[in-house]
């Protein structure tokens, strides 16, 4: 009596790409978000990926490297799953290759201590 009735209004026909009842319906959002999500996280993943593994691969005595846990050393022997680091004079340590982050330019050991 108070209040009146309210009826829904139709929606006004648009008919563009994002439109469910257009040629592609709701196809193209999810596409359109794949595709961001692949270009900005997986592509970017997959080059480091890359990257690290051709870092590996080229390790050689000598190299100064950097491992996971911050370990300043330079590499004195390379085997296929391990690596044995000099961290100080006539200090040796083994650690796993998959644990070596970045290899460091020659002389980066003098310079920091």
């Amino acid at each position: 009596m108070l209040i009146s009735e309210a009826y829904a209004q139709t929606a006004p026909g648009g008919g563009g790409l994002m439109d469910p009842s257009g040629p592609l319906g709701g196809l193209l959002f999810p596409i359109v978000i794949f595709a961001a999500i692949f270009l900005l996280m997986i592509r970017p993943q997959m080059r480091r990926s890359k990257e690290q593994k051709q870092m590996m691969a080229a390790l050689a005595k000598g190299d100064e490297v950097v491992t996971a846990g911050g370990t300043l050393g330079r590499i004195t022997k390379v085997s296929d799953q391990y690596v044995n680091l000099e961290i100080a004079p006539n200090v040796e340590i083994t650690v796993q290759k998959s644990s070596i982050q970045v290899a460091l330019p020659k002389g980066t050991m003098k310079s920091v201590s």
